[in-house]
């Protein structure tokens, strides 16, 4: 029986924790989703044997939302605080939901 994610765990989360964010696509346009916003979302790589941590905006959503993949180059602007971000790489989990990592651009 395969499991309804989207409906069983990506909605009631991002109904409980998310905040409304105007999304732009490169291509042009832009609608309305809903998003869990980090600011200081901390990632870790192995380079040589050697961690290296980074500190950087993320927001969590669901792909549900989108009426294509989301990509790089896309802005996206938090209605709460005014900020803008540009996307700058899509991690997608598999299972409807994905991390857009963010790079600042104003606000």
């Amino acid at each position: 029986m395969a499991v309804d994610w989207d409906a069983l765990v990506h909605g009631p989360v991002a109904a409980t924790f998310g905040e409304p964010v105007l999304y732009a696509p490169a291509a042009g346009g832009t609608f309305s989703i809903s998003g869990i916003f980090d600011e200081a979302y901390t990632e870790v790589q192995v380079l040589d044997g050697v961690p290296v941590s980074s500190v950087k905006p993320v927001m969590g959503v669901r792909l549900a939302q989108f009426p294509a993949p989301p990509e790089p180059d896309d802005t996206l602007t938090i209605e709460r605080t005014g900020t803008t971000y540009v996307v700058a790489n899509v991690n997608p989990d598999g299972h409807g939901w994905a991390k857009l990592m963010l790079n600042w651009v104003s606000g």
